[in-house]
This record gives structure tokens, sequence and C-alpha cells, in this order.
């Protein structure tokens, strides 16, 4: 063992070298096409991990999805490790004050998608490639399953995944995307969206006795539909109680008011649009919502609740645009116990478990009935100019994702 945790603190190159080669395989969502980042990938893994197999599936001819496998020394349980390999466009280049294909400088890796996700896809194939150099010390599978869309919600790519490849599901997932190596996230909101259209009667605006305004309509809707941000519910016990401990670590971390926001229901109007003239009473109106959904509050329930709130306003109808259940992972999962001891061996402290704020695609694995973690660098600018992770973290991160699995893929009783 003691072979192993030297190995394993020596990566840190390998992992600087492996997450800018990935970044600089560019693969912006949209257009989608992942290709070509996916034959980087396979050839990083064949380069650094010795007897991995890999296979190439296909959602569309544009989304490509990797899925590398490798095997301990007896059979035994599955651990798979997830990642997306879409990030999103780079932007404007010019506003950039690094390369946005990639660059170390100092501690950090800097480029598009180093934090969104290809640095939590560089530390879970070093953990595969550790694993791999010390085969005889556990027994079953280590997979890592890489997918093409999970910017468009990951329909052709995990999704595809999970319900073709049997080898793609297993006992277990390590998903590295952006988070913090102080937070393990074991759960994640649902999500309705929605467009709003206000239907009035047009006149001039001098003789607004003879209109109704689309546009008041709407205003009076979307003021009711905040109201949601109300709706009782009740979550497990569990869930409330571990984002209750998690908040003196994660709310210094994410946020003041990330608690309230992770049990509750949250409503953000995207956009309102409508009318045609200053002096015109409009006709029409339309509008957005982004509706976050606790654990305890099914889609189901929030449509309810919607329906029930825009019947009450004349001229309006509603559109749902996608459905997300919330979903989670037992707090006191066996994959999250071992997690908790890989990162406090790790960072001499204990990690915060708690619900994370943004969707991922854990839900699909949650979904499949997978106990699903996320465990992921901390992100700075991502989606902005000069995105970047910190290389010290990003190798805390490598370092969890190889113990919990080593210690995840020991021989059960049963075995």
């Amino acid at each position: 063992m003691q072979a192993f945790r030297t190995d394993l603190a020596t990566r840190e190159s390998q992992l600087a070298e492996i997450t800018l080669a990935l970044v600089a395989t560019a693969s912006p969502n949209p257009p989608g096409d992942t290709n070509t980042i996916a034959a980087t990938a396979a050839r990083l893994l064949r380069e650094h991990v010795p007897g991995v197999e890999i296979e190439m599936h296909r959602g569309s001819p544009e989304v490509a999805n990797v899925v590398a496998r490798i095997h301990g020394c007896a059979p035994g349980r599955r651990l798979i490790f997830n990642g997306h390999l879409d990030t999103y466009p780079i932007g404007d280049a010019t506003a950039w004050t690094t390369n946005p294909a990639g660059e170390r400088i100092d501690n950090r890796l800097y480029g598009r998608g180093t934090a969104d996700m290809k640095g939590g896809i560089a530390a879970s194939m070093v953990a595969l490639s550790v694993l791999a150099a010390h085969r005889h010390l556990w027994c079953g599978e280590a997979v890592l399953t890489l997918a093409g869309d999970e910017e468009t919600m990951g329909v052709l790519g995990t999704q595809h995944l999970i319900e073709t490849v049997p080898h793609a599901v297993g006992d277990a997932v390590i998903v590295g995307d952006a988070g913090s190596a102080q937070v393990l996230r074991f759960g994640e909101k649902g999500f309705l969206w929605l467009e709003i259209e206000a239907t009035g009667k047009p006149s001039h605006g001098a003789h607004v006795h003879l209109g109704v305004s689309a546009i008041n309509r709407l205003r009076a809707a979307l003021d009711d539909l905040c109201k949601l941000v109300d709706m009782p519910h009740t979550s497990p016990a569990a869930v409330t109680s571990a984002i209750a401990a998690a908040a003196p670590i994660s709310e210094p971390l994410c946020g003041a008011g990330e608690s309230a926001v992770l049990a509750g229901v949250t409503v953000n109007i995207g956009w309102i649009e409508g009318g045609t003239s200053l002096n015109l009473v409009p006709a029409r109106a339309r509008s957005s919502a982004d509706i976050r959904l606790p654990i305890g509050v099914t889609t189901a329930m929030a449509e309810a609740a919607l329906a029930a709130t825009l019947a009450k306003h004349e001229g309006i109808t509603c559109k749902i645009l996608r459905r997300v259940e919330p979903s989670f992972t037992d707090p006191n999962a066996e994959i999250i116990r071992h997690c908790v001891a890989a990162a406090t061996e790790i960072l001499g402290s204990a990690p915060a478990v708690n619900m994370r704020v943004g969707g991922s695609d854990a839900r699909l694995y949650r979904a499949a009935g997978l106990p699903t973690i996320v465990y992921g660098p901390t992100p700075h600018n991502m989606g902005g100019p000069d995105e970047h992770v910190i290389l010290a973290e990003l190798m805390q991160i490598a370092q969890v994702h190889t113990l919990a699995a080593l210690s995840f893929l020991q021989p059960t009783k049963a075995q």
C-alpha cells in the first residue's frame, strides 16, 4: 500500500499534461461535435493507462462517447467514473488574458473546459492510471464513461451509454464535475423550464380604456409565479440535516444563502419581451422561467401548483420546455463513506457532504438506481474568459478519486 500511495503522490505532472491535452482539443457545444475530443481522450487513455480497454459509442454521428475499462486481480464490483467532453464555447477570445486553448501559469491551468470539466476528467484518468499499475490491490472493474453532450442534457451521451452499454453502469459512480475539494455533493435539485405567453387587446396608447395590455397581464402572472418559492414540501430528514451540517464549510465557498436555496423552491425569470411601440397597448408578451425544485418536490407537484397559479389569470398560456426530477443518493451511502474517508486523508480534515445547486449527469445515474456523487475541482471563471483550476486542488481531486476507488473495490464478504 505504501508503494501505491507513493505512486499516487507523484502524478501531478501527468495530471497537468492530460488536462492541457484535453483542453487543447476544442469541443464547444454548440455545435456539439465531439468526435475529435473523443479521439484525443482515447489516445490519452492508451498512453497513460496500461491494459485499458477502450470503446467508442456514438449517440449520433456528431456525438461521440468513450468508455474505458480496466480489471482488477479478481472478479468483484464495478465502479464508474463519469465525465463530459463537451464545453461551453470560448466566446469573445479577445476578452481572455490567457490562452483559451490551454496553458499553465504557476500553479494554475487555464483554458476553456479546465473547470467544466476536462480537469475532472483528467483526475479520473489519473485514478485509472494508478489503479492499472497496482491491479493486485483491488478486485472488480473500474470504468470511465466520457459523454459527448452533457451541456445539452445528456440524452445522446450518458443516457445513451446507460441504456446501451452494460458495463457503463455498475455499483457506484463518481462524477468529477465542477465543485470543490472541500464539498462532496450527493444530490441536486430538479427543475422546470417554461415559457409563458400573454395575449391582450391592442389599442392606441392614448386610449388605454379600449385595450387590454398583454404586458400587464404577464406582469401579474409572473408576480404570482414567483410566489411558488413558498410552496410547502417535506424533504427527507437525512437531506435536510446534511444541508444544515454542511453550511459552515459550503456557504463560505459557494455564497451565503446557499443552504436556503438548496432546501427550497426558487424561481428565476430569464427574459421578458412584448409590445411593438411605446404608444401602443401591447397585444402579446412572452417570458421564460427557471423553477428549481428541492428534494421533496416532484415536477408533477410543481406543475400542478403552476397550473393553479396561472389559471387565475386571463389570457395566459404556459409551455413546459423541460422537466428534470430532483435526485439524491443517501448521504450515508457506502460510496460517500469511502470518498469522505479518502478526502479526510488527503485534505487533513473531513469535507462537507451537501447537495449541489447546479445540474449534472449524476442525475441520470441516480435515475438508473446507482449511488452517485459529484466530486470535482473549484471552477474559476467557469464559462467565462480565463477559466481555470488550481493544480494543487485538482491533484487532491485525483487522489481522492483514486483512494475512494481502491477502498470501494476491495473484496466484499459476498465474494
